[in-house]
């Protein structure tokens, strides 16, 4: 009895913080078990060699000069980088991070509106429901989004820092909040609008501008001029963001998404986020873009926003909280509400993170003064919130499970989302990851349907297609796919790969050529253009295509024993090398890549091109035993032939490397 009578007595801006680390990690801890997706994680961190690389002085430049994934934030890259240097390519400690910035994120906002209010229930109220929301699952269980948990975290230490610079004013306060910012601004662009938001904290709670006063206009003048630098970097990472995106294609020009479409999705959004706040179900990781919505569906959503507008409006002198919080969640979610499309997706849950602390803010100051005006209320608003706070922690929690796999994600995704191209196309590169290959044709099928001028969706139906032994129509859909995007590359050496394995190695020569014009720094383009003009005797062409091929992937067996090949044996000496040859060669034996007979005959004309007669003919004698055991009766005569070779003191000459009549 002593011990609950003192627990009673723990001071609420005490016991709030412990309350909302727990409910946090109870909902979000078992995120911790995911995998990775196969939904931008590759782009953010699996299959990105500079991420993989860790925390190196020129990974760390590339970070700061890069516009990968279309976007320029140089912070979150460093982010992830130093999750590989700490965890490696274990899922769990990526995992650790963003929830453990979630929690960071959770407690801030708790401190900086009670700092802002004195009020300690709303303010824990508001962060309990930012904490546990089913919409803000999309941006902590998935690693790719480490952005949102990011920039969020200077987000709330900008307003922070903003808030004791309102206390008492100074530079060295105001620097901070600068810098705050700034770093937020290079985690994620979805900041530019914090400048704004801090007018309205200038209105309520801070104080600092009251309506109907003689001087407002002049304080208002004077609070902008005081954001002045704020704004200034604001449209820096604007002009930033939109040289990124737009060079890396990620903006849907006009022709592909009229405007007229743009307002009407923009308008509807903002419902569609409300409703969702309200009643978080059927929540999914891409909601597919329908072009026009029904007119029916734009008036109501119209009619709504209106509404709420002229209630916040009307009550900006008694409830003040009202207008912060509706201006908050209408402002705040301006550079994604799709006016400036980027990407496919109508809405997305990740896009909330930020904006719905704004109708957190309307909802539970409400409470708070409902509670206030009628003390009888007391009891009941307090039990109402604990049944909100509860009821979003449990659809956050059941949310969470469908982030454990690929296959979960967008298996659900397809069934509460009709006509989602994204699902099936992740789907079924899980399921073809898998060696599921029927079923993921199916999926690759549907997809083809759906958006029948995806580029993507053929080019995936074709790899699988090949995989299963059907060639002639694997090369029908990469060729579809090259005719409507000619300058994608990874589809260009797909369709010379399935033509050079039906013998049509001229067309597969001009594909492989157009993949390394497209991307010049594709390895595997260039390996297997190196191949076509081995095929055509041009083996001095093949040497330098093989040569780029190492430089940008030092880790490529195959074009390491091709290149020794050619330094080894080139009838012409100036392009042989029997240093070159014998340590390429060497790189190839052992690989699973590289056929073991191969790889032996290489390294023993390396070693007979260096002069190491004796280790040549024990190599060859070695690719011999191994051919007899395959059964390869085609190649150990000519393997005989070349050991006898070796043991005469003689190198090896292959004369098919040279073009003749």
């Amino acid at each position: 009895m002593s011990f609950w009578f003192n627990f009673t007595r723990v001071p609420a801006a005490r016991l709030a913080p412990w309350f909302l680390v727990a409910v946090t990690l109870l909902v979000f801890g078992r995120v911790i078990r995911h995998d990775f997706i196969n939904y931008d994680d590759p782009t953010y961190v699996t299959a990105n060699p500079h991420v993989r690389g860790g925390l190196t002085w020129s990974n760390v430049g590339w970070a700061f000069t890069t516009r990968h994934a279309a976007n320029w934030h140089p912070l979150t890259w460093l982010s992830h980088m130093l999750d590989v240097q700490l965890f490696g390519m274990n899922p769990r400690g990526h995992h650790i991070t963003s929830v453990l910035l979630h929690v960071a994120n959770t407690l801030l906002l708790f401190a900086v509106l009670r700092r802002m209010t004195n009020a300690v229930w709303p303010s824990a109220f508001v962060a309990a429901l930012f904490a546990v929301h089913p919409l803000h699952v999309e941006s902590v269980a998935w690693v790719a989004e480490r952005k949102d948990v990011l920039s969020t975290l200077f987000w709330m230490l900008t307003m922070w820092a903003y808030a004791r610079y309102a206390e008492r004013p100074g530079v060295a306060r105001y620097g901070l909040a600068l810098l705050f910012f700034a770093l937020g601004l290079m985690a994620k662009p979805m900041l530019v609008t914090l400048p704004c938001v801090l007018l309205l904290l200038d209105f309520w709670p801070l104080g600092r501008v009251r309506p109907g006063k003689e001087d407002f206009t002049r304080t208002i003048a004077r609070l902008c001029a005081e954001k002045l630098p704020l704004f200034a970097l604001s449209a820096a990472s604007c002009a930033l963001t939109v040289w990124a995106q737009k060079a890396g294609g990620a903006v849907l020009s006009v022709d592909a998404l009229p405007l007229p479409f743009r307002i009407g999705n923009a308008v509807l959004s903002y419902a569609r986020y409300l409703g969702r706040t309200i009643w978080p179900a059927d929540l999914a990781v891409f909601y597919p873009h329908p072009g026009a919505w029904p007119t029916w569906q734009l008036l109501g959503a119209g009619l709504l926003m209106l509404s709420m507008t002229a209630v916040a409006v009307w009550r900006i002198r008694r409830d003040p909280y009202l207008i912060v919080g509706w201006f908050w969640y209408l402002g705040t979610l301006v550079p994604v509400i799709g006016i400036v499309q980027v990407g496919g997706q109508s809405i997305a849950d990740r896009y909330s993170y930020v904006p719905l602390v704004g109708l957190f803010v309307m909802i539970g100051w409400a409470g708070a003064a409902l509670a206030g005006h009628f003390s009888s209320f007391k009891r009941f608003v307090a039990f109402a919130a604990g049944v909100v706070v509860a009821f979003t922690a449990a659809f956050a929690w059941k949310q969470t499970r469908h982030w454990r796999n690929s296959f979960a994600l967008f298996e659900h995704a397809l069934r509460v989302t009709s006509d989602n191209h994204i699902a099936h196309n992740n789907l079924g590169i899980a399921l073809a990851e898998r060696g599921k290959l029927d079923a993921a044709i199916l999926h690759f099928q549907e997809l083809v349907r759906i958006k029948p001028r995806f580029a993507s969706a053929h080019n995936n139906l074709g790899i699988a297609l090949a995989s299963r032994g059907r060639t002639s129509e694997a090369i029908e859909h990469f060729k579809r796919a090259v005719e409507i995007n000619p300058s994608f590359a990874e589809a260009q050496n797909n369709l010379g790969v399935a033509l050079g394995n039906v013998g049509r190695l001229e067309e597969a020569a001009f594909h492989f050529s157009e993949a390394v014009k497209a991307a010049p720094g594709f390895a595997d383009a260039r390996y297997h253009l190196a191949c076509a003009l081995l095929e055509q005797r041009d083996a001095e062409a093949a040497a330098q295509h093989l040569r780029e091929a190492l430089r940008l992937r030092p880790d490529f067996p195959r074009a390491a024993w091709k290149l020794a090949w050619i330094l080894a044996t080139h009838p012409r000496g100036e392009l042989r090398n029997g240093g070159e040859a014998r340590r390429y060669a060497e790189m190839a034996i052992g690989s699973r890549s590289v056929p073991q007979v191969e790889a032996l005959d290489t390294l023993a004309a390396a070693y007979a091109e260096n002069g190491l007669y004796t280790e040549a003919s024990a190599a060859v004698e070695r690719a011999i035993d191994v051919a007899e055991n395959e059964k390869r009766a085609d190649l150990v005569e000519a393997l005989q032939q070349r050991m006898d070779l070796y043991k005469r003191r003689g190198p090896f000459r292959d004369g098919n490397l040279v073009q003749g009549p």
